[in-house]
């Protein structure tokens, strides 16, 4: 299960890995909180309504390609992740996770991805603790009287990088522990991003930056079930025991 902010976010942070394990047959699931709405590149929406249609649209295309068996845009409000409940969304992500239970989880760290945006931030927040709570039966109890059952999943990663976007607010990315070669994925990602036709002036700065490094994705272990050091990994399901 893969944890975005905004659609794109699934192709630019995480397409490689996508359709690298969709290839092999695992289930994928991306929950995007926003429709992105607040977007400053518009297309041809005349509102913001026009825009969110338009981006789930949009989204919907990228999850296909990528293979994506699950793909999901809510409706929390562009740019003001900040400004919501934290514990009414966790609630909600929570749900996702105990009705999907994935074995891993991917999601931007705290600082907010390459572009330290705000809502990155808070999808991270958001998205940790419901890999903790999930597991906890005396979290959203509710939703266990409704049919649902705890479920722990067994590791989270922060998507990271070995570079920054120069002209940016300072990032501070936490180190990789696992660096996932998606050379055989590269176009499909790329092809993906560009699924996103309203945020096209993004185009050239996104390619320009993943040709010259997009050979591999790169993650940090934030949490494991598995106590011990931190590994160096080179698959993101490495040490996952089958349900």
């Amino acid at each position: 299960m893969c944890v975005t902010a905004h659609p794109d976010d699934e192709a630019g942070g995480f397409g490689g890995c996508l359709r690298k394990y969709g290839d092999l047959g695992v289930q994928t699931c991306v929950i995007c909180l926003t429709p992105g709405q607040a977007a400053t590149h518009r297309g041809v929406a005349k509102s913001d309504q026009q825009l969110a249609d338009i981006r789930r649209k949009e989204f919907a295309i990228s999850c296909e390609m990528l293979k994506v068996s699950e793909g999901m845009v809510l409706d929390y409000p562009d740019g003001q992740l900040y400004r919501q409940d934290l514990y009414r969304v966790v609630c909600d992500l929570t749900h996702h996770v105990r009705r999907f239970c994935p074995n891993v989880m991917l999601t931007f760290g705290p600082e907010g991805g390459l572009t330290g945006h705000p809502d990155h931030s808070m999808a991270s927040v958001f998205a940790s603790l419901a890999f903790h709570w999930a597991g906890r039966d005396n979290r959203y109890p509710d939703q266990l009287a409704e049919g649902l059952k705890s479920h722990r999943t067994q590791k989270l990663y922060y998507a990271t990088a070995d570079f920054a976007i120069p002209g940016r607010q300072p990032i501070t990315m936490p180190p990789a522990t696992t660096v996932i070669d998606i050379r055989e994925q590269l176009e499909t990602k790329i092809a993906a991003f560009k699924t996103h036709t309203s945020q096209s002036p993004l185009w050239p700065m996104f390619e320009q930056n993943i040709r010259g490094r997009g050979d591999v994705e790169r993650f940090h272990l934030a949490a494991s079930v598995k106590y011990g050091a931190m590994p160096s990994e080179t698959d993101l399901f490495e040490g996952v025991q089958a349900d």
